[in-house]
């Protein structure tokens, strides 16, 4: 009995076992079979177009036609003065003029109009006017006035909310309100052009600290001041500034509001801000550049400016090297 037992379960491990076998192998057979039909129809693609190539087959064989046209003559004459009757006849002579035109066109070139003698000079927009001798500054102490310009706007930024909660009542001009910008932080000192709403600005500007007549010296940046404007009024003043800063020139309290704005804007740079920079950039090298000595006051201010916007707002191409 045990025998018996023992060849049944022999005879049932023998057969499962040819079983797995045959699935096995019926499954790489079907997989090679596979592979070798694929094989085959992308050698007789290959070999069908290459002989459609030989024979010559036109690109019109290989594109349905796009309108029912019948093939036209090409010694057909017609008077190009009188206008076609019909859509069939406009594209006949459609076919007619294409079939005159030249496969490849040369076209014929005078060689002594080429040698002119006239020299175009065109003026690069990269970079700055470079500084005259002595006046640059070196690349450490660019460097270094990179760091304390970076450590600063950190600190606005902790001190920007508590000074706007506890700044003065200071009205400041509106966004597009240039002559208003101008006479706020100029003052009648540098602006002589004044507007209605002087008056009543100057009260309040004259009773910020006593003795001291802000409406005629203008309104220094102070935190206070700055911590209540956007991003979209810092680029405006910017703008009203630079603006006047190409009328009239550059003073002190010029420089000062501008150190300022650059102090308060923020990264990245929107498309019109990045633009204003350069273009003040530019500005303060075309001046540096007019300076007659080393001496000059100005000259500290304008490298400075021109050493952030190329350091510290990446536009490199504007540094001095």
């Amino acid at each position: 009995m045990l025998s018996l037992v023992l060849f049944f379960g022999y005879f049932f491990q023998t057969v499962i076992l040819i079983a797995v076998w045959y699935t096995f192998i019926s499954d790489l057979f079907n997989r090679m079979l596979s592979e070798l039909v694929r094989r085959r129809r992308t050698v007789i693609q290959s070999k069908q177009i290459d002989l459609m190539w030989r024979r010559g087959a036109k690109e019109d064989d290989l594109h349905s036609q796009a309108l029912p046209v019948e093939n036209a003559n090409n010694k057909e004459s017609f008077d190009p003065a009188i206008p076609p009757q019909t859509p069939q006849e406009y594209l006949r002579r459609v076919q007619v003029e294409a079939s005159h035109c030249p496969d490849v066109v040369v076209a014929e070139i005078d060689p002594k109009k080429l040698k002119s003698k006239k020299q175009a000079v065109v003026s690069s927009l990269c970079g700055c006017l470079p500084a005259p001798n002595g006046m640059a500054p070196e690349l450490h102490l660019q460097r270094k006035q990179v760091a304390a310009f970076s450590s600063l706007r950190q600190r606005i930024v902790r001190l920007r909310a508590v000074h706007k909660l506890n700044s003065q009542d200071i009205e400041l001009p509106d966004c597009e309100d240039e002559q208003g910008w101008r006479l706020f932080c100029l003052g009648q000192k540098h602006c002589q052009k004044q507007n209605e709403q002087t008056d009543s600005k100057e009260d309040v500007m004259e009773t910020l600290q006593h003795g001291v007549d802000y409406a005629k010296v203008g309104m220094p940046p102070f935190l206070s001041v700055v911590s209540r404007m956007n991003q979209m009024m810092v680029i405006a003043v910017l703008e009203h500034l630079f603006a006047w800063f190409q009328e009239s020139g550059f003073v002190t309290e010029l420089g000062c509001w501008l150190f300022a704005l650059l102090a308060c804007l923020e990264k990245p740079l929107l498309p019109e801000a990045h633009a204003l920079l350069r273009q003040l950039a530019r500005a303060c090298a075309a001046l540096r550049a007019s300076l007659d000595s080393p001496e000059d006051e100005r000259l500290s201010a304008l490298n400075l400016l021109i050493c952030l916007v190329a350091r510290y707002f990446g536009q490199t191409d504007l540094a001095d090297n």
